[in-house]
């Protein structure tokens, strides 16, 4: 095992993995900003160095300044959290070339599924179903059109090194596309450096449904179920649950085994969730997100497998410990974003300190911060600062911790989510599981 691991990242994620290398006896090395100089991952590891301003592109997006953290560090390895260099090939591959163990997914893998019509052909091999579209990008108007013809409209124009949102463009008719082409084309050159679209049939009503996934070096793939993550807004995940209460026992078993087999196909190791959408009672695939995620807490409490803990054995080169068979999931989970944001105000981020900060406790609950009270949210990262997973025997018992949770919360000196989360929990539509990933806009805040 590893006796000092670089985290290169920050607040709540950074906090994660600070207190599963403690657990494991491993030394944790922060890294931080000028902005993070007193946060709390900061104050919880073990040795902490400053690697540039406060803006990102200076700090934790600079892959010289945490090499040459690790360095002075002494660290064995380097964890990248999620968001920031987290999916970034070339950063893993710097790190596998370096002295240091990267604890993530292989770089070429990363590679394969950061693309993501390598992405689609890799499952569509190994008998994985994806939205129909195009396996190649495509460059031209005219192509789109001829999509459109055969698929029908809408049509979704995608960067192919896209996600979270950014880089999608949907063509209701055919004056839309080559505006829509564009658009698409430019934004995946700005955010991914990568001007290659390619097309899907756009599933208008879809659920959000992902696979939590971990491997080995040793051949063993798991998974440990599903998340439903339909809630969102603006493609940007504001609540996760597990199970999805969408899926029969037989498709679930069915979607899973898909993921397993199309990770299995591409020789994934470490953490990952292969991602569909589900729809008219068939799945498809969208995504890999070739990392930890947000959302890993819920797995975490229903299985009672630390996955983080995990992620560090599997690059220290150990084996998984379980079976497949091992693996059974009880009771229900709900996982809240706590962002700090105004839900009456279009949800803008609103950065702050924190006067009073008091998350719930009590049976079936778990927070996972980056923040105490009286620390600041800073302005020039992601707004979430902590999230609150409930769990319950069942999904109407965690419906009824989540309120209660959420009730007993008490936060001052910034706007946050919670009272979106309390006006869900108390929405017939939600608790009737009749949502979709267009609900939160286009029925919840359209009332």
């Amino acid at each position: 095992m590893f006796e000092r691991v670089l985290i290169a990242n920050r607040d709540e994620i950074a906090v994660r993995i600070i207190q599963a290398c403690t657990e494991l006896g491993i030394e944790a090395v922060a890294v931080y900003s000028d902005a993070d100089e007193d946060a709390k991952h900061v104050r919880l590891a073990d040795d902490a160095y400053h690697i540039g301003s406060s803006k990102a592109k200076a700090s934790y997006l600079d892959q010289n300044a945490l090499l040459e953290a690790a360095r002075a560090g002494d660290v064995d390895a380097i964890h990248p959290g999620y968001g920031f260099l987290a999916e970034n090939e070339s950063f893993a591959a710097n790190v596998e070339n370096s002295e240091f163990e990267w604890i993530g997914p292989p770089s070429d893998v990363m590679a394969d599924f950061g693309e993501k019509t390598k992405a689609r052909k890799i499952m569509q091999a190994a008998d994985v179903p994806i939205v129909p579209g195009t396996t190649e990008p495509v460059t031209s108007a005219a192509e789109v059109e001829a999509f459109g013809e055969e698929h029908g409209y809408p049509i979704a124009i995608k960067a192919d090194g896209g996600g979270g949102g950014r880089g999608l463009k949907i063509a209701h008719d055919p004056s839309q596309i080559e505006s829509k082409l564009q658009e698409a084309i430019r934004e995946g050159e700005a955010y991914f450096d990568n001007p290659s679209v390619y097309l899907e049939r756009f599933l208008e009503d879809p659920r959000h449904i992902e696979v939590q996934i971990i491997g080995d070096d040793h051949g063993n793939i798991r998974h440990l179920g599903e998340r439903d993550c339909s809630i969102q807004r603006r493609q940007q995940k504001l609540v996760e649950e597990s199970p999805s209460p969408v899926l029969d026992e037989e498709t679930r078993e069915e979607l899973c085994a898909a993921a397993c087999r199309g990770a299995a196909s591409a020789d994934y190791v470490n953490a990952g969730t292969v991602e569909f959408l589900y729809e008219g009672g068939e799945f498809y695939f969208i995504e890999v997100n070739a990392r930890i995620q947000v959302e890993h807490t819920v797995t975490e409490e229903l299985t009672g497998i630390d996955l983080v803990k995990w992620q560090l054995r599997v690059a220290a080169g150990e084996e998984l410990a379980f079976s497949q068979d091992d693996i059974e999931p009880r009771g229900a989970a709900i996982e809240f974003r706590v962002n700090a944001e105004d839900p009456d105000n279009d949800f803008i981020p609103l950065p702050g300190t924190l006067s009073t900060y008091r998350p719930a406790r009590g049976i079936g609950v778990r927070v996972d911060d980056g923040v105490d009270e009286g620390d600041s949210i800073a302005p020039f990262y992601d707004s979430m600062f902590a999230k609150l997973v409930v769990t319950g025997e069942d999904r109407a018992e965690a419906i009824a911790r989540g309120k209660r949770a959420l009730e007993e919360t008490s936060i001052e000196g910034v706007p946050t989510t919670i009272p979106f989360h309390q006006l869900l929990l108390e929405d017939e539509g939600f608790v009737a599981n009749e949502h979709t990933t267009t609900y939160v806009e286009n029925d919840l805040l359209a009332e």
